[in-house]
């Protein structure tokens, strides 16, 4: 005969519920999905296939390497330009979600995001463009200025984007991140005229247009 496997009686706290079995594991989880690794980690994704291309060094269609990653740097840069812009807005529209309270909490990270593959996308294209005289004859192009306009604001935003930053220059810190609408403008300038094409720009900023009218009306 097998002995009787133990009683104890719900309430007791003696035996584990399904509940508390599994609180270690949900704690585990939030604790990985709340740390800094985990985000780098999401916002480093984009830049697999790059280095991979990089590494590669495989150029197609007679495009060189660089050539081919200026568009997805500049892109995935400019939708975590647009990611952390909207934020603020979703959280409005939308104060109950929990996922927008986690990304607004995490919205700098964003930024800086955005700001790498700028930088890379403008290491790139001096890269491609091989010499300063060919640099120089394409700056004052609309689609190659507004580039550059936008990468020089971005400079201050992502070095100032730290507690540090915050604590020392107090409310200026607040007046410094506004410049960040200029950077936008000129990141949609420079999509559309570098390309000559408006839709897939249109695509991207429409809802960044529309979020920020909503919450201009809110306040």
């Amino acid at each position: 005969m097998h002995a009787a496997a133990p009683y104890f009686p719900l309430g007791t706290g003696l035996a584990p519920t399904p509940t508390t079995a599994m609180t270690p594991c949900f704690e585990m989880l939030k604790d990985a999905i709340n740390s800094r690794a985990f985000i780098w980690g999401l916002l480093a994704l984009p830049s697999i296939p790059m280095i991979g291309a990089l590494l590669s060094a495989e150029p197609s269609a007679g495009q060189s390497v660089e050539e081919m990653l200026l568009h997805p740097t500049g892109e995935f840069s400019a939708r975590f330009l647009i990611t952390t812009m909207i934020l603020s807005p979703m959280r409005m529209l939308l104060p109950n979600s929990g996922f927008w309270r986690w990304m607004l909490k995490r919205r700098r990270y964003f930024g800086v995001a955005a700001f790498a593959y700028a930088a890379l996308h403008t290491v790139l294209y001096v890269i491609d463009i091989g010499t300063l005289r060919a640099l120089l004859g394409d700056a004052l192009e609309l689609g190659i200025w507004t580039g550059w306009l936008a990468f020089f604001v971005f400079l201050p935003l992502a070095a100032t984007s730290n507690d540090w930053s915050v604590r020392k220059m107090g409310p200026t810190w607040k007046r410094l991140q506004r410049w960040v609408y200029l950077a936008a403008l000129a990141t949609l300038l420079h999509w559309i005229f570098v390309h000559n094409n408006i839709g897939p720009a249109l695509v991207h900023f429409l809802p960044l247009a529309a979020l920020e009218t909503y919450r201009i009306w809110r306040n």
